[in-house]
């Protein structure tokens, strides 16, 4: 005979904090400065390694559109950062010293130096002052490029944030694919038909990183996904998912039409904001119900327990 099931006395508990409050406080950076700063830098760091990319290969027109994106974003996001901050002063006092084991400090000593190498490359392309000079920092920028565009990923997983956190090995693609596509769709924007090609085989490879990570942050974290498909994070992160297909099926006509390599830059950078937005949206989301704290603790109590009764 099998055993007989034991019949609970009490209902399923219902996760809820004392006074209605959260366990965890909300993210306490401001919006939107942060989720610009977090595409902006993407986009630029993507927009430097193809600007060095192409100096390489001779192709002047992506150079030099990849220099001014590079400066541009990397300057602006510097300029989010320091309003996110509320003081100029902050931003300085974050390079005082080098800490390897923060995220925050590493990434400060990224973005530093990064904007000053595009500043100084994208400064010489448009005076033709020390064009030398102008190219050195350019490559340096462009050895910086995938850190740019990844360590912001890695800043936000280092935090408690439950969606964030869990999908730790899940942003840093997500955060690559989707700076390649913003900063190729800056490129489209601009650069003549006969310099596209490598930019939208960079784009669709970004593209497909892309939604490979975001299905998998959508369904594969177990209940911490669900912030990322509910809600206002929910529908950024579909319209990012539709833009970038479009952006995709755009840029496959970008070399013979004008109009389709407008329409594909437009709505890779679309996507970018989008995704950055609604990242940034699901882990605000994943701070205020009770569950998405308290049901992932218990989960990781129980595999413990279990492996240790395991002979």
């Amino acid at each position: 005979m099998s055993p007989r099931r034991e019949r609970a006395m009490v209902d399923p508990a219902e996760f809820e904090s004392y006074y209605g409050k959260p366990i965890l406080k909300e993210p306490a950076w401001k919006q939107p400065d942060v989720p610009l700063y977090l595409f902006l830098g993407g986009a630029a760091g993507a927009s430097a390694s193809m600007a060095a990319l192409a100096e390489l290969t001779g192709r002047p027109h992506l150079a030099r559109a990849g220099r001014l994106v590079a400066s541009g974003g990397s300057i602006a996001s510097v300029v989010a950062l320091i309003h996110d901050l509320g003081k100029p002063t902050r931003f300085l006092h974050m390079l005082r010293v080098f800490k390897p084991t923060s995220p925050l400090s590493v990434g400060s000593w990224i973005l530093a130096p990064f904007s000053g190498l595009a500043a100084v490359a994208a400064g010489s392309e448009l005076t033709g002052i020390l064009p030398r000079v102008g190219r050195l920092a350019g490559a340096a920028a462009g050895l910086l490029g995938p850190a740019m565009c990844t360590y912001t990923a890695v800043l936000l997983s280092d935090t408690a944030t439950p969606s964030w956190h869990e999908g730790r090995e899940v942003l840093p693609i997500l955060f690559a694919g989707s700076a390649v596509t913003s900063g190729a769709g800056a490129a489209l924007l601009v650069i003549p038909a006969g310099e596209t090609g490598p930019v939208v085989r960079a784009a669709l490879a970004g593209a497909v990183a892309e939604l490979i990570a975001e299905r998998r942050l959508e369904t594969g974290l177990g209940l911490v996904s669900e912030p990322y498909r509910i809600g206002r994070s929910g529908k950024l992160l579909k319209a990012a998912r539709a833009l970038t297909a479009a952006g995709a099926g755009f840029s496959l006509l970008a070399r013979r039409n004008r109009a389709a390599r407008v329409l594909a830059g437009a709505a890779y950078l679309g996507a970018g904001l989008c995704t950055r937005f609604g990242v940034y949206a699901a882990g605000v989301e994943s701070t205020r119900d009770p569950k998405y704290v308290v049901v992932p603790q218990r989960e990781r109590l129980e595999r413990a327990q279990s492996q240790r009764r395991t002979p």
